[in-house]
């Protein structure tokens, strides 16, 4: 098993910064490590250095991809003679928020998802909720007002905010209902072959993320949970594990993940 990075945009055969301790730590547990240059992925022309072996399967750690930069991802691994581990379908699986919805819609506040075009305001209107959580198929916005609306009528602006500062909309709205959550409680797992890890051995993992990770078919994964005030505990996101940040995780505890069991 190889783990891929990101390059420095400047030192393409150096890791991007940002991941420069995972990259090390890997390193010291023995794990085999390289780095692919995203800049020149939609060229075509991105080369992985050091190059993988023929038959290797290559787990990639860094910023979110876009389908068809992840279908160029997995053409450049091919091209080597190795594999990708989490192909683009299983990539898409938990990366897009349409395609788990459906298997934890009673785990999951509950959501509907629109195209751009829709006529959003009465779409909103129709549902009735007196708030709404705004975001895309992959993230929401952090910046200028945020993510929730109390009005149907503020929509088309929070859309204007989301392509001004996001830059792109990927695949569509996806509008969530509003719960009380208690914002200090949200925790991230990861699962990994269906085995659910907490940021510290020592936590005990929820039902709910148990059955969460019962429920999806994906290799590598990571879920976030969170307590409502009633006490009861909800799944706020789940994404790919290839390119979950490590929030509520020390490095040192994620590397030391991948050296407690065999993958298959």
């Amino acid at each position: 098993m190889r783990f891929l990075f990101p390059s420095d945009y400047f030192k393409p055969k150096r890791v991007d910064p940002t991941y420069a301790e995972q990259f090390a730590l890997f390193d010291d547990r023995g794990c085999a490590t390289s780095v692919i240059s995203l800049e020149n992925l939609s060229l075509d022309s991105s080369t992985i250095y050091p190059r993988s072996n023929p038959g290797e399967r290559l787990i990639y750690r860094g910023w979110m991809l876009a389908p068809d930069d992840y279908s160029i991802l997995v053409k450049a691994v091919r091209n080597t003679g190795a594999q990708m581990w989490i192909d683009r379908d299983e990539y898409l699986r938990t990366h897009y928020l349409p395609n788990w919805y459906p298997l934890l819609g009673d785990l999951t506040p509950e959501t509907h998802c629109f195209d751009v075009d829709d006529r959003l305001e009465s779409k909103l209107t129709e549902l009735g909720w007196s708030q709404f959580f705004v975001k895309d198929y992959v993230k929401s916005l952090k910046t200028s007002t945020g993510s929730i609306i109390n009005s149907p009528s503020a929509i088309n602006s929070l859309i204007a905010d989301m392509q001004k500062f996001r830059g792109t909309i990927e695949g569509g709205i996806c509008v969530r209902k509003v719960e009380d959550f208690i914002t200090e409680t949200e925790r991230r797992y990861f699962v990994i072959n269906g085995r659910v890890f907490a940021a510290s051995p020592d936590l005990e993992i929820p039902k709910i993320v148990t059955e969460c990770a019962r429920r999806i078919d994906s290799k590598f994964f990571s879920i976030d949970c969170i307590a409502r005030r009633d006490g009861r505990i909800r799944i706020v996101e789940i994404g790919d594990g290839q390119v979950s940040g490590l929030v509520g995780w020390t490095v040192d505890r994620f590397a030391n993940l991948w050296t407690e069991f065999t993958i298959d």
